[in-house]
């Protein structure tokens, strides 16, 4: 098989990874990829956005299979354009992919399908939502609706910060069209755990569980990021009675309410939970693996890959037993010096090489004459597993510190419990 791997980040360096184990795959192709990837496959220079192009390549070059890895294709309908000729993709269609594109979309699914979620209000008009503020009391989550690159999410603890929030979003115009719309919810309380689904319109099979840690920082300090490690797989899974009222509450209608709203989604469904005293609620939904939950979870993941995904678009999920290490997985994220606010690329890379028992996911890395060098704000995702989650996070912080760029920045309490 010939496979195409849309994207360039950590996500779709694992995905590669995994998808190159696969005794079915002969040749793969990346578009653009990443200094990473460029081990694994032959990296091509189109744009994720570029439909047109990667759809052109597809067909000269006889792709048996593309893998659409980031949200925003997905958004901008590429799983259509390829189905619309005749070629295989794995990903959602443009219909179900507004579970990302769109917060409001989501959250009016959740409550048409009494699914456990925050209460919500969403709003066009900016002084509409002036008049609002502190309806569900403070904190308060403030969401612009569209796609935002992890960062449309604002969590207020007074009207003041409320106001200036707003402000921003609809006055500023700083997410762009993203803040259009917003969703204003009550702040939940508990502990996030991430669930990846594979779904194939009538079937929904929750991979093994992780958990990811948002804060730049240690102790959950400083700014939200797009993810500063994981592990996997998540303690808090292990409670069975818990397990239950996740199928009972939140998978079992998620897939009836698809079938009920003739929504053929085909893909992953990434939920984000909230979890507080054995109560499951739905905080956000995603049509893409996480970044970097995927590492760790594909690090546990024994079955071919491949054959799930083809299981997945041929609405054959049902047959698959997907089998998994009984080891656990610790992901490590080193960013560039001042993410998630403003960084430098550029950067030299070295140590690499001398990274032993781990795998070193590349999600922001160019190759330019034949020097690794940073590109962009999450460049390294450091990976191990072991028989415990207390093995694999000494091995991963035994090879951290081997890896060296001007700036380099990570937290040191991944999967550390007191």
């Amino acid at each position: 098989m010939k496979i195409l791997m849309i994207g360039s980040g950590g996500r779709e360096h694992v995905l590669t990874w995994k998808i190159a184990q696969s005794p079915r795959v002969e040749k793969i192709y990346a578009a653009p990829g990443n200094g990473g990837i460029a081990e694994l496959a032959e990296c091509v220079d189109l744009s994720v956005e570029d439909i047109p192009g990667c759809l052109a390549f597809a067909k000269e070059h006889n792709i048996d299979l593309t893998v659409v890895g980031p949200e925003v294709p997905l958004v901008l309908g590429m799983a259509d354009a390829f189905e619309a000729e005749g070629l295989k993709v794995f990903g959602p269609n443009k219909q179900c992919a507004q579970f990302e594109g769109s917060k409001a979309f989501t959250k009016e699914f959740l409550f048409r399908h009494n699914i456990p979620t925050a209460a919500y209000k969403e709003y066009i008009d900016y002084d509409e939502i002036i008049k609002d503020l502190g309806i569900y009391g403070y904190p308060m989550v403030i969401k612009a609706d569209g796609l935002a690159a992890g960062k449309g999410v604002l969590i207020v603890e007074n009207e003041q910060d409320a106001r200036a929030g707003m402000e921003m979003i609809m006055k500023k115009k700083e997410f762009g069209e993203a803040g259009d719309k917003v969703v204003i919810e009550e702040f939940l309380t508990g502990q996030e755990a991430s669930m990846l689904c594979f779904v194939d319109g009538k079937t929904i099979v929750p991979m093994e569980s992780a958990q990811d840690y948002k804060r730049a920082f240690d102790n959950d300090e400083g700014l939200n990021t797009g993810g500063m490690g994981t592990y996997s797989p998540n303690v808090l899974f292990a409670d069975v009675e818990l397990n239950k009222r996740i199928k009972a509450e939140i998978l079992d209608p998620i897939i009836d309410g698809l079938i009920a709203d003739n929504m053929d989604f085909k893909g992953i469904l990434f939920i984000g939970l909230m979890i507080e005293n054995g109560v499951p609620k739905v905080l956000e939904f995603n049509v893409r693996f996480g970044d970097p939950e995927a590492q760790s979870v594909l690090m546990r993941m024994e079955s071919d890959l491949v054959d799930i995904m083809e299981a997945v678009i041929d609405g054959k999920l049902k047959d698959c037993n997907i089998i998994w290490s009984k080891k656990e997985a610790v992901t490590v994220v080193i960013a560039s010096g001042g993410y998630p606010g403003s960084y430098e690329k550029g950067k030299v890379i070295t140590g690499i090489e001398n990274v032993k028992n781990c795998i070193v996911f590349h999600a922001g890395t160019k190759l330019i004459n034949g020097k690794l060098l940073t590109n962009g704000g999450r460049v390294l995702c450091v990976t191990a597993l072991g028989e415990t989650r207390e093995a694999a996070r000494k091995t991963v912080y035994d090879n951290i510190g081997k890896i060296h760029f001007e700036g380099a920045q990570y937290r040191t309490d991944i999967a550390k419990f007191n």
